[in-house]
């Protein structure tokens, strides 16, 4: 008699757990790693049946991984890639035009201008010298102020910055330079360039981080590790070239055909959102949603009018050629990865 009873509760049992089991969504990224923790528990404080796994990697190799998984997709969403890479996923047609809750309070100039949008931007992060004052005293060197002085032979060996195959912050830099100076003037720009480069390294923030060490005096990267290093008091002068700043938008995506579209698109919608600005305004001077961003005292207050008129449709079309060509130039100083 008691059969039916203990039939029943097991049904009940195993219907609450369904009930309660979280949503595990896929979710690849190149957001900084120091990042990940704070904006994994806002997301899932506002969206408790959802739990994040992260996939990182720098920019060029998060979106390599993804076009060689297009036939067979691992990742439910994009949070923090840049938007030349999300261009490049959209041509391949793997991103799911999806428009936030929030659509309408994002900059035109920082989303996709498809209606719905395939990706919507979060904040903006540009090219940055960072020079260490104290190492440039000891070794004589003068403090540059343009892209042009880099190619000073004071500085030869001096000099590290991203490799554009790998981050996305090198990307933006050698896409900025061919748009500035036009292609033929833009790659003898990097040929000059390159006699002064000890390295180029597979990370956008490290080389400021080994300005900052005293390992190189100068390096090429971008404004969130110069300012996070300022901040912990490393000997940085904060440089932006006065010919403009290459820049990106870090943003964010619905991969098609994810098993877990309702939980990707509530990613998105988080993204978008007022809530996801606030933690945003923290790490960048320069945000999607107007109004929000707080002024950082170590930026000028002119920041987002020094970044340069960027064609991203022009630069994820011609992404491939232009790594190919910069592979053939400079690739004999690129730092070694495991396994080289």
């Amino acid at each position: 008699m008691f059969k039916p009873l203990a039939l029943v509760a097991a049904v009940l049992s195993a219907f609450s757990l369904n009930a309660f089991a979280k949503t595990d969504l896929t979710v690849y990224t190149a957001l900084e790693a120091e990042q990940l923790k704070t904006y994994k528990q806002a997301f899932e404080k506002a969206n408790p049946d959802i739990e994040i796994k992260w996939v990182r990697d720098s920019t060029g190799i998060i979106t390599a991984k993804l076009l060689a998984e297009k036939d067979r997709p691992q990742a439910d969403a994009v949070w923090g890639l840049a938007a030349s890479s999300l261009a490049i996923l959209d041509q391949q047609g793997m991103l799911d035009n999806y428009a936030p809750k929030d659509l309408d309070k994002i900059g035109k100039n920082y989303r996709d201008p498809a209606n719905p949008p395939a990706w919507v931007g979060m904040d903006v992060w540009a090219a940055t010298i960072c020079f260490n004052t104290v190492e440039a005293e000891k070794q004589g060197l003068s403090k540059p102020v343009s892209w042009q002085d880099l190619t000073k032979p004071e500085y030869k060996g001096k000099i590290v910055m991203p490799n554009p195959a790998s981050s996305g912050t090198g990307f933006l830099d050698v896409s900025a330079w061919l748009q500035t100076y036009g292609e033929k003037q833009g790659w003898q720009y990097m040929d000059d360039l390159h006699q002064n480069i000890g390295q180029y390294v597979h990370s956008g923030s490290k080389p400021c981080k080994l300005a900052a060490s005293g390992e190189f005096p100068i390096g090429i990267s971008f404004e969130y590790p110069a300012v996070q290093l300022k901040r912990q008091g490393a000997p940085l002068d904060i440089i932006l070239p006065k010919e403009g700043l290459g820049w990106d938008i870090e943003a964010t995506a619905v991969m098609k055909g994810t098993a877990h579209a309702d939980a990707a698109k509530k990613l998105a919608d988080f993204s978008a959102s007022a809530a996801a600005m606030d933690l945003y305004k923290d790490n960048f001077a320069v945000l999607a949603q107007p109004g929000i961003a707080k002024p950082q005292t170590e930026l000028p207050a002119d920041y987002e009018q020094r970044l340069i008129k960027n064609d991203f449709a022009w630069a994820s079309k011609n992404r491939d050629s232009i790594l190919t060509e910069w592979r053939k130039r400079y690739d004999g100083k690129s730092e070694k990865v495991a396994g080289q």
